[in-house]
């Protein structure tokens, strides 16, 4: 399945990302099975989270939480990571929300693509090499559908004998279902 996925170029960051089962996989392959922490994973999830709400007061509310967990306390140890234009829109969208307490929800949306470029390269490489990756390409042969051969499955004991011969119990190669 991978060899069909890369001739086709649908092994890259942007087109895994963006197909719901990849970011789940992407996501838990990030949060629980990265060697390190990769918060940028839950920023991305707070910021969709406030474009999703319906009001302001949640918004306005919801982007004070997003600034102090992931945008102050990063100023403050001076291991901000995003450019200081980004800090500056975002900062003043929430200035003007104390004032005429409406916020627009797409504030936090410079965020989303510095996100993606910090984790497009070793992270997005690390997952690739990684069994979500593989579960991943499982998933997609599913999707797909492709035509099945003898080869898709392995052959394993004879599991009885009966009135038309042997049954071997067989595995599916690329899901590992019996």
């Amino acid at each position: 399945m991978m060899k069909y996925m890369e001739k086709r170029g649908d092994i890259n960051f942007d087109r895994i990302f963006n197909q719901k089962l990849g970011y789940l996989l992407f996501k838990d392959y990030c949060l629980n099975h990265h060697e390190e922490p990769v918060p940028q994973i839950r920023f991305y999830e707070e910021i969709k989270k406030l474009e999703s709400l319906e009001t302001d007061e949640e918004r306005i509310a919801l982007g004070k939480e997003i600034y102090d967990q992931f945008i102050m306390k990063d100023l403050l140890s001076q291991s901000h990571e995003f450019s200081k234009k980004t800090v500056d829109r975002v900062l003043e969208h929430l200035t003007n929300a104390q004032k005429t307490r409406i916020l627009p929800p797409d504030t936090f949306s410079p965020y989303l693509s510095e996100i993606c470029e910090s984790i497009r390269g070793d992270i997005f490489d690390a997952f690739i090499r990684s069994p979500r990756f593989t579960r991943f390409c499982q998933w997609k042969n599913l999707e797909l559908n492709l035509n099945l051969t003898a080869n898709d499955f392995s052959v394993h004991r004879i599991i009885g004998r009966g009135g038309f011969g042997e049954v071997y119990g067989c595995r599916k190669a690329d899901t590992g279902k019996m």
